[in-house]
């Protein structure tokens, strides 16, 4: 059971009118106040489909207990650690701001740029700005879609994954403008509903074919690869709920992404219930066409969750059986030669953070890694040193 203040009264989340509080407290735009702790921390109401449902507010995890199912772990165990403050900061609104290594708008008319050269060829440790991956990993982590327990099994699809990814949207910003307004995700497509969704889309679009005078705008696209197809000179993108529409690479923009993201793409293709994200800036072309500009991917398993090697993936199998909540880390922009916490497992008296060594992995690495377990006594550790020894239990 949790409790909240609700407009001055203390509600229990198990009481037979919660729902209808919240749908009221949602018009009033009020702020419901968790009381996991004292003082009481800020949550605010988001409609997940047609459901109210009470969300923390952005990097605020941390100030909840840990056995708060609003918990988040402490942010230094994943690659927003190093992020915070810097490229990621609360405005006077309560969003996040956010600083981007990539551009939202373009000046010239010309034919696509290689899609996102240095996103594809390197993602870069600077803090002081969000890479493309970034800030497909910040949705992802804010949208609460790095969470997971065995009782929610057959219950989350795209219909949910959507409306989740849209709610973290709006509680970003860039430059003072809401990020949602930028960011296109596809909404789960019904054929009887067809007109409607096209119009929809249309509409979101539109501003990249104004014909104005200075840069170009541009959006972000996120959503689900269904096929990756070659055509005449170049590689066409074919995105879920988005008949139609199509994203289409240049040769030399497609052998980058193969090289940058040869991981994802393995991952993709070796598993027939993993799914492959990309996020993508787009700008519209002369002749009518959505032209993709820079392009990041991110493969996630059956049950959404985001994984970046085979081990991730073998772990990950046994953590989603269990019905102890598990919350999967993730490296933002951390070079593959750093350490992270590939999950943690927030419910037990001592949490336990979970770590992956590859195999190969250098004496700096272990010192990292030592590092980052000393760091924090307050929690438990499990390490699982690839080519050395097999996957160790994960006992209860």
């Amino acid at each position: 059971m949790r409790a909240f203040l609700i407009d001055g009264e203390t509600v229990s989340d198990e009481a037979e009118d919660f729902g209808n509080r919240l749908a009221l407290a949602y018009r009033n735009r009020s702020r419901p106040i968790c009381l996991c702790s004292n003082p009481g921390i800020p949550m605010y109401i988001a409609m997940i489909g047609d459901q109210p449902t009470i969300k923390r507010m952005p990097l605020t995890g941390g100030a909840h207990h840990q056995a708060c199912p609003s918990y988040e772990p402490p942010y230094e165990l994943s690659g927003l650690g190093a992020l915070m403050g810097h490229a990621i900061k609360l405005d006077d609104d309560g969003r996040a701001a956010l600083r981007l290594d990539f551009s939202l708008s373009k000046r010239g008319v010309g034919a696509a740029p290689s899609a996102g050269t240095e996103t594809l060829e390197s993602v870069r440790n600077d803090s002081r700005k969000l890479s493309l991956r970034g800030l497909l990993h910040f949705l992802w982590h804010e949208g609460g879609l790095t969470e997971w327990t065995a009782r929610w099994a057959g219950k989350r699809h795209w219909r949910q994954v959507h409306s989740h990814l849209v709610e973290a949207a709006r509680t970003m910003s860039v430059r003072g403008e809401r990020l949602v307004g930028r960011v296109l995700v596809p909404e789960p497509f019904r054929t009887e509903d067809k007109t409607a969704i096209e119009k929809r889309r249309a509409l979101a679009l539109a501003p990249l074919f104004e014909n104005k005078a200075g840069a170009k705008s541009l959006m972000i696209l996120v959503g689900e690869i269904k096929d990756l197809t070659p055509v005449r000179m170049g590689q066409q993108v074919v995105i879920k709920h988005l008949p139609g529409f199509r994203l289409y690479l240049e040769d030399e923009t497609w052998r980058r992404l193969q090289r940058r993201f040869e991981t994802e793409l393995t991952l993709w293709q070796s598993a027939d219930n993993h799914h492959l994200m990309v996020i993508a800036t787009i700008g519209g072309s002369p002749s009518g066409l959505v032209a993709a500009h820079e392009i990041a991917l991110m493969t996630v398993t059956e049950q959404w969750l985001p994984v970046e090697s085979v081990h991730e993936t073998r772990l990950l199998e046994v953590l989603t059986r269990k019905r102890e909540k598990t919350i999967k880390g993730l490296r933002f922009d951390l070079p593959r030669a750093q350490p992270y916490a590939a999950a943690v497992l927030p419910e037990r008296p001592q949490p336990l953070a979970l770590y992956i060594v590859p195999a190969g992995a250098d004496s700096e690495f272990e010192a990292r890694l030592k590092d980052m377990v000393e760091a924090r006594p307050d929690l438990a550790a499990w390490i699982w040193r690839v080519g050395k020894d097999e996957m160790p239990d994960i006992t209860d």
